[in-house]
């Protein structure tokens, strides 16, 4: 249903209708289950289970198992823009995803000898399809995985750095917080800023513990890292002062619906909550929407029914989406407006149903 046809809607219509953005999805935690299972197959990769059974997960561990199995069979520049293009397809399709912002890792593909050249003009190439078919813009975002040592992350940033795209707009750190601290990326990210690239990084998350990824990373992502924004940010909450800081600071935290372990996803939406009452701006996004059974739509309507939302905390929502991309100004502008219009048209679509 089109916004423009809505003559009434209930609020479950409204989340699904309504435009959205998703600056925090993993490109292999993207991957449709059929092409999972399809690309294992043709590698001759036997699964520990279906693709679309993946989830749910034991563990936050056992997810980064499956994932980072998900990069060896990923080959030629085809089966890139293969991925990215379904990614890109199913969000608009199942959430109205207007725009993404999607990780990947770099290191995985180049230490089995595949060059970053061919990486990138795979993405590209699905990101520019995806632009032209449909309509949807997204943008790419080199993250490297915590387990890489200092020289690897530098080999990583100059083939980032020698092979410009438009595309290319920052730089990411996912992975376990306990396999390395932001600390050790420092001049990486330094070198990355220098080069004019945006800076981001998985912070404070819920899934492990205090001591392992701990409220004082937050300080050092924006003391050493000059991050633009944060990914999660969950633990920070157990510091006050560091709650204070962040909301002085106004980085935007791209937090995730649904935690990767089911038993965790209820303390996710008490954590979610908690940012949005201490005035920390949040956005809602998947993180790994084909790996945890998600999508944008369903991940607003999850979190909106946990904490007691109705549409005007959506509508906040998917506006912030806008202003934390790294879509440049003009770009923002238009689709901010764009956004601004079809929110209005839904939202009287939604107060003509008499329920």
């Amino acid at each position: 249903m089109q916004a423009t046809d809505a003559a009434a809607i209930t609020l479950d219509d409204y989340l699904g209708m309504i435009p959205k953005v998703e600056v925090h999805a993993h490109l292999i935690g993207s991957m449709r289950p059929s092409t999972y299972d399809e690309f294992a197959r043709n590698a001759g990769i036997e699964l520990p289970r279906s693709a679309a059974a993946f989830y749910p997960y034991e563990d936050f561990y056992e997810f980064l198992k499956l994932s980072r199995l998900g990069t060896t069979f990923l080959n030629r520049r085809e089966d890139f823009a293969r991925v990215i293009c379904e990614a890109l397809e199913d969000g608009l399709n199942l959430a109205n995803q207007r725009h993404t912002e999607m990780f990947f890792n770099p290191q995985y593909f180049m230490a089995r000898g595949i060059p970053y050249r061919t990486v990138i003009d795979g993405l590209c190439d699905g990101v520019r399809q995806a632009r032209r078919l449909w309509g949807v813009s997204c943008l790419l975002i080199p993250s490297f995985g915590r387990q890489i040592d200092e020289r690897g992350a530098h080999e990583v940033l100059d083939a980032i750095l020698a092979n410009r795209e438009d595309e290319v707009v920052g730089i990411g750190l996912d992975g376990a917080e306990r396999d390395g601290p932001p600390e050790r990326f420092a001049a990486v990210y330094r070198r990355a800023g220098q080069a004019g690239l945006k800076r981001t990084a998985h912070v404070c998350e819920d899934n492990q513990t205090m001591a392992e990824a701990p409220p004082s990373n937050f300080a050092t992502c924006l003391d050493l890292l000059g991050c633009d924004r944060l990914d999660h940010g969950y633990n920070l909450l157990a510091d006050s002062d560091m709650v204070r800081r962040a909301r002085d600071e106004g980085k935007y935290f791209t937090t995730v619906a649904l935690a990767s372990a089911e038993v965790r996803r209820a303390g996710r939406f008490r954590s979610i909550a908690r940012m949005v009452e201490e005035g920390l701006p949040v956005t809602i996004n998947t993180d790994n929407p084909a790996m945890f059974g998600t999508n944008l739509a369903h991940s607003y309507r999850a979190v909106c029914t946990a904490c007691g939302w109705g549409h005007q905390e959506a509508r906040r929502f998917s506006l912030a989406g806008v202003d934390a991309s790294w879509l440049d100004d003009t770009e923002k502008q238009r689709l901010r407006a764009e956004f601004t219009a079809s929110l209005d048209t839904l939202g009287t679509a939604l107060a003509a149903n008499p329920d």
